[in-house]
């Protein structure tokens, strides 16, 4: 305890600076809360240099323009200047435009929103952590094709523990002979997710894109599983979206329990969409606003900044480490509905009928046994 309270203080004491300047900033009308807060969330053409909002790490800016494709560095229209490209004007649109933060070009004085495929922030963490689940993976497959018989340490052990714990207590248990064939898809996803989540709380570089606080992310993963549940989903399935086992007014003339089912199929990727968004934007929107509590209460008085900052950042770092649990928890959760909406598209006729007279008879057959 005592180690923390030393902790706070000398983080409080190193950003007296930060906080004096603030509230200059404030007083002169500088300081947008909501404005910082969607910018920190939101994508952008650079990766911001960690202590220094005022300088990116550039990405290339790729669009098709009236005129043709054009590739330039966004190092030139970051700070608001104009362009020329190929005798073509670019440049962000300002916060009146109706594309805010986007790259636009000037056409007879007007602002034209050219076909825009850059390699944004999010575009770029997307990559990065592809490469770099891909390379734990195949790390981990080489080490355990080359020593069969000994378990990893360290880090790799770490992996093969969260393998082993997925593929075991979630895609086995729930899809039974079917896990083999869905396993590759299931375990990319929890991976894939966990990692996004963790490099999302780092405030370095590559950390510090907020993916799956991004709706389009959590959007494509959730039309993937919708894809792969309803491709390889077998005919019983069907049956039960189109002519379920209902009494028939139910379904003829008018079809309420079918288009009730078919409505039920896309709830089941929108509920995971919003669950995972939902979840990752909420817990960096709180740090954030924790961390800008200390800039408000500066500029108000100087003494109840000093006293915020010890208190926001006791929280935000007891919030990050609360989403570093989160992180995983919803990797789990997002695997574990995926799996099941899986199962239930693979359920075969009459499966949970049969198989719950073969444990009554089991169950019958022991207490049976037992009174023997």
């Amino acid at each position: 305890m005592k180690k923390l309270i030393i902790f706070l203080t000398v983080v409080a004491a190193l950003l007296i600076p930060v906080t004096a300047s603030a509230e200059g900033e404030h007083s002169e009308g500088g300081l947008d809360p909501k404005e910082i807060i969607f910018e920190h969330l939101g994508d952008a053409y650079g990766w911001e240099v960690p202590f220094d909002h005022h300088h990116r790490i550039p990405l290339p800016v790729i669009v098709w323009a009236h005129d043709g494709f054009h590739c330039f560095s966004s190092s030139h229209i970051t700070g608001g200047e104009t362009y020329v490209d190929a005798g073509t004007e670019f440049k962000l649109a300002g916060i009146d435009s109706p594309y805010k933060g986007k790259v636009v070009e000037i056409v007879d004085g007007k602002e034209h929103r050219p076909l825009d495929i850059s390699i944004t922030k999010n575009v770029c963490a997307v990559w990065i952590t592809v490469i770099l689940v891909i390379g734990l993976m195949l790390w981990l497959a080489s080490f355990l094709r080359k020593h069969p018989y000994k378990a990893p340490r360290k880090g790799l052990g770490g992996l093969e523990v969260c393998v082993t714990f997925i593929y075991d207590g979630v895609i086995k248990s729930i899809l039974g002979p079917d896990a083999r064939r869905f396993a590759p898809y299931l375990m990319t996803v929890f991976f894939f997710i966990l990692f996004m989540n963790l490099l999302g709380l780092a405030v370095v570089f590559p950390g510090g894109a907020n993916l799956t606080g991004n709706i389009a992310v959590t959007l494509v993963l959730s039309i993937i599983t919708f894809l792969v549940t309803n491709i390889f989903a077998n005919r019983h399935y069907w049956k039960e979206i189109f002519w379920p086992d209902v009494p028939l007014w139910l379904k003829f003339p008018l079809p309420i329990m079918p288009a009730i089912e078919v409505f039920g199929m896309f709830t089941k990727p929108a509920a995971l969409t919003v669950r995972l968004f939902a979840n990752m934007m909420g817990g960096h929107m709180i740090v954030l606003v924790l961390t800008l509590l200390i800039f408000i209460f500066s500029a108000v008085n100087p003494v109840a900044g000093g006293f915020t900052t010890v208190v926001s950042v006791g929280f935000s770092i007891f919030m990050l480490l609360i989403d570093v649990l989160v992180s995983f928890i919803q990797a789990y959760v997002f695997t574990m509905l995926s799996t099941i909406f899986i199962s239930l598209a693979q359920e075969k006729p009459h499966e949970a009928h049969k198989k719950g007279e073969s444990e009554a008879h089991v169950i019958g057959e022991e207490i049976k046994d037992a009174l023997v």
